[in-house]
């Protein structure tokens, strides 16, 4: 089968297509013939080997993914063969023809969605809904702040917490993003590359109930003057270091709280992707895709994926 591989750590450039086995499943697992396969920082951070992550070579990216199920392993109870599946996590690597996955990171994809729009639920939208709802507790009423909105996380973070009856305000950084999120439905948008743009929240009065936190180390000092009492900050991005005073906390009975989708265990995931199903399904959860690449593009991918101005998600298109 095709994959995309780099057998070290490295640029994006390093990353090359190359012929190898089609991959084996064992008992407890399932065989994935890959449709599209979701690109997302964390698939760079791997490959470079950086903000503690690691991986074994030769290594072929991509945790999220979305395809047909060709074969299950005899332990396997809950899937079938010929099942539309979307997964968050995987054992080989999504930027290939074939992926094993397990039972517990593989969920059923919604007729709604094509495999392109698929591959943007495991990461993204997973993510968006922890750190809303398993982190934050954000609940219908809340005044919640999704901090740096046009991104994929960012996105889903929109759409739930609008479906749930939140109070949303989103910022961008570009015109076309904040045309974006103003698509989305969004009454507020504000532009935080504008000096002073919390300042009209950063009282008790004003603040938000929650903030879902994209780049902590450039936000997070002002973010917790911007919080409501109570209020809490969910950290989704962090790129640095960043100095906080926490009077500002202390003032507000606040907290703040990080997200990592690694930590989520496989309970929460299935209760995740129970919850998000039937809004896949009804059309009031949709993927924004920016840019579909080939295989052979991959490199470009894991490049434009760190840049600033994101609007929406990336995806490798892997078979039809």
């Amino acid at each position: 089968m095709k994959a995309m591989q780099v057998n070290d750590y490295g640029p994006a450039s390093d990353l090359t297509l190359v012929d190898v086995n089609k991959p084996t499943i064992n008992a407890d697992q399932i065989l994935v013939q890959i449709g599209a396969s979701g690109v997302n920082p964390v698939d760079t951070y791997i490959r470079s080997g950086i903000n503690n992550y690691t991986a074994s070579f030769p290594h072929t990216p991509g945790n999220d993914g979305s395809g047909t199920i060709v074969e299950v392993g005899k332990n396997v109870t809950d899937f079938q063969v010929g099942q539309r599946v979307y997964f968050s996590r995987n054992l080989t690597g999504s930027a290939a023809e074939y992926a094993v996955t397990l039972p517990t990171h593989t969920f059923p994809l919604a007729n709604a969605l094509s495999f392109v729009e698929g591959a943007c639920l495991g990461v993204p939208y997973t993510t968006a809904h922890r750190a809303l709802f398993g982190r934050a507790h954000a609940q219908a009423g809340d005044k919640v702040l999704i901090h740096g909105a046009t991104g994929a996380v960012g996105i889903a973070a929109v759409q739930l917490a609008m479906a749930s009856g939140m109070d949303v305000v989103a910022s961008a950084g570009t015109v076309e993003g904040a045309n974006l999120l103003r698509a989305q439905g969004v009454q507020t948008v504000i532009m935080h590359n504008e000096e002073g743009y919390l300042s009209p929240f950063q009282s008790l009065d004003t603040g938000f109930d929650v903030i879902i936190e994209m780049l902590a180390n450039h936000n997070l000092d002002q973010d917790l003057k911007a919080l409501a009492f109570g209020g809490r900050v969910a950290v989704i991005g962090n790129r640095g270091t960043v100095e906080i005073n926490p009077r500002d906390l202390m003032a507000r009975d606040a907290a703040v709280m990080g997200v990592a989708l690694a930590n989520c265990k496989p309970a929460e995931l299935k209760r995740i992707a129970q919850a998000m199903l039937p809004l896949f399904e009804a059309g009031v959860l949709k993927p924004v895709v920016r840019k579909e690449y080939a295989l052979t593009e991959l490199p470009q991918a894991h490049d434009d994926v760190l840049k600033s101005g994101a609007q929406g998600n990336l995806v490798v298109r892997v078979s039809e």
